[in-house]
């Protein structure tokens, strides 16, 4: 394939999908149908595809990506069904598909039998992550189709590769595949982790966003290669570099992660679209491909399709049914009670009609040679390759367009999850806020130097209310009982005090106030209260010169009075306004620690941790782009 039809193909499909996006349509399903029509325009010419191209450039960034946007933590809650699906689903699959061919046409040996199980066995989870982020799927189940997916590719990848070497040979195959597969998981794991240690020490020395961001984006390519190289998965190496990398993100710069996630979004969509387009545009030739052959029948070959169609779908529910609920047994002897089910029969049916095939087996059909490594010829290449990619479209079109209505009938939903994390979110937002607290109270020395000790502390009374009051808010709109069952009573009676306190000066303007808001027509006076909701309106009023004429006429300045010019009173206005900004960077890094501490320590769900990091990210980026920054 020319640079020039890439291009071509690449631009239609985002353009089919950003069609697609803008009506809500399933992107991914919407590219595919336009490619299948537009391959069998009389026109169009075989685009022919290395699978290089899908292994090596395609496939790397997309795995990557999605180890980044992943829960470490919830893949090691579910670490177990994840390597049933991953792993034993995988192997199960290749070997029932084998078995079943062999069975049915003995032309066919049982090792080119297994070659194409393993090419059908992985599912893509990037049409049905799609759908259920859309319809609100329950964090359990997306973890462990997301989970699946990330280790799915290298199993069968391994057993791919353990086939097309035993493909036209016999042999004791499971040795062979046994040795393989160890081999790949320790190297594979092994290169991940050591280029995401050096990639992250390389990040944390040079602190350059630009930089940075192009170090993520050339990881996973070296990731796959070097460990291609050693014989390793690959996949497992890009797997575990994404899995690094996202866990270490909060130690990177706030420019590094605001810049990188739009990024790897842009990447995705672009590498998405192209593979599905290329799955569409495929079929006329395969089917071709086998019409034209002069040792493979037409009908017997569709009508084999259909079969290994028919067992590949049949075979994922019996499966998972199967390995769930006998994983809730426990011997006699063993006195430990069964786990409650995290997994309902309702969670069991949409994992397992979330079984559409996509870029790996693809770029496996593609890869199958027509000779085996001993230069015997592959019996049956053309079936089998026609057979992977119409289990390819025919998953994806069937289960992808029948998944939502589904979901909707079955009324699965994320409602409960959702109200759990909200609650989390308060729990460490009152925490936070504390915190926040403590880095204002931490001023009150330096600002007794410049304004006096009283007044300092009238200061630091105020952003401390302000900041209290704000993540009070939140936390009540988040979960309106918050204050009622925390860990922190203490913590609580502080934080409604100052709510209602900053209430009651909201809705009392003085006089003077009333009187400044009705000569400058822009409500000044309310906003000279300081209680803007940072904090640091408080430390700008104590020092602007009009507002802590309050503190100088109630006679709690250390300081006498003085009269100022106005150019004075600007000038320290400006200084204050600085000094109000560093202080609010300086809470908000706090704020970000404790998030942080509160992960990794289990009681806060990463994925929450990462909204509210967002948060934080880009109020710290604000001040970052502020003109204070340039002083």
């Amino acid at each position: 394939m020319g640079g020039v039809t890439i291009f071509a193909v690449t631009l239609c499909a985002v353009l089919v999908a950003a069609l697609a996006r803008k009506f809500e349509f399933n992107a991914p399903l919407c590219v595919l149908a336009v490619a299948l029509a537009a391959s069998f325009i009389p026109t169009l010419h075989e685009v022919e595809v290395e699978p290089e191209l899908i292994l090596g450039i395609v496939l790397p960034p997309l795995l990557y990506s999605a180890a980044l946007s992943s829960s470490l933590q919830d893949f090691r809650a579910s670490i177990s069904p994840i390597l049933r699906l991953g792993v034993g689903a995988v192997i199960v699959t290749t070997a029932v598909v084998g078995v079943v061919v062999h069975a049915v046409d003995p032309n066919i040996p049982i090792s080119a039998a297994l070659l194409l199980g393993a090419v059908v066995a992985p599912p893509d989870a990037v049409s049905a992550a799609a759908v259920g982020r859309k319809l609100g799927l329950p964090r359990r189940i997306m973890t462990l189709l997301g989970g699946e997916s990330l280790i799915n590719d290298a199993t069968s990848l391994t057993l791919f590769r353990v086939a097309l070497a035993s493909a036209g040979a016999t042999g004791a195959l499971w040795q062979v595949g046994l040795q393989a597969f160890t081999l790949a998981v320790i190297d594979g794991v092994a290169v991940g982790l050591l280029l995401a240690l050096a990639a992250q020490a390389i990040r944390s020395t040079l602190r350059d966003p630009t930089t940075d961001t192009v170090i993520g984006v050339l990881l996973p390519f070296v990731a796959y290669w070097l460990a291609e190289e050693f014989e390793g998965s690959g996949v497992l190496a890009v797997v575990a570099a994404g899995f690094y990398i996202g866990t270490a993100s909060p130690r990177a710069t706030v420019s590094t992660r605001l810049h990188e996630e739009p990024i790897w979004a842009s990447i995705d969509l672009l590498l998405e679209s192209f593979t599905f387009a290329l799955i569409g545009l495929q079929l006329r030739w395969v089917i071709a491909n086998v019409s034209e052959s002069a040792t493979e029948d037409t009908l017997h070959a569709f009508l084999l399709t259909g079969l290994v169609f028919g067992v590949t779908i049949a075979i994922r529910p019996i499966y998972i049914y199967a390995t769930h609920y006998l994983s809730l047994l426990r011997p006699p002897w063993v006195r430990r009670p069964a786990p409650a089910p995290t997994l309902s029969w309702r969670d069991l049916l949409i994992t397992s009609w979330a079984g559409m095939r996509g870029v790996v087996t693809l770029a496996a059909a593609l890869a199958i040679p027509v000779r085996a490594e001993d230069g015997v010829l592959i019996p049956g290449r053309a079936t089998i390759q026609l057979a992977a990619y119409m289990v390819a479209i025919g998953t994806l079109l069937l289960q992808g367009l029948t998944l939502p209505g589904l979901i909707r009938r079955l009324r699965i939903s994320n409602a409960d999850e959702a109200a759990e994390d909200d609650a989390e979110e308060a729990r460490v937002r009152l925490l936070a806020a504390r915190k926040a607290s403590e880095v204002i109270h931490a001023q009150v020395a330096r600002w007794s130097d410049q304004m006096g000790k009283a007044e300092a502390e009238r200061v630091a009374r105020f952003a401390t209310e302000a900041v209290l009051a704000r993540e009070a808010a939140a936390a009540t709109l988040l979960r309106p009982d918050s204050a009622a069952d925390s860990d922190y009573p203490e913590l609580d009676e502080q934080l409604g005090a100052a709510l209602a306190r900053v209430g009651r000066r909201i809705g009392e303007v003085s006089a003077e106030d009333a009187a400044a808001k009705a000569e400058t027509g822009d409500g000044v006076g309310v906003a000279r209260k300081g209680e803007t909701g940072d904090g640091a309106g408080a430390v700008r009023k104590a020092e602007t010169g009009d507002g802590a004429g309050t503190g100088e006429k109630a006679g709690v300045s250390d300081k006498p009075k003085t009269h100022r010019t106005h150019a004075e009173l600007r000038a320290r206005g400006a200084t204050l306004s600085v000094r109000a900004a560093e202080l609010r960077t300086r809470m908000i890094r706090a704020q970000r620690g404790v998030i942080v501490s509160e992960r990794n320590a289990g009681r806060l769900n990463e994925t929450v941790m990462r909204r509210m990091l967002r948060e934080l990210d880009l109020e710290e980026e604000s001040q970052e782009a502020s003109w204070t920054n340039r002083l």
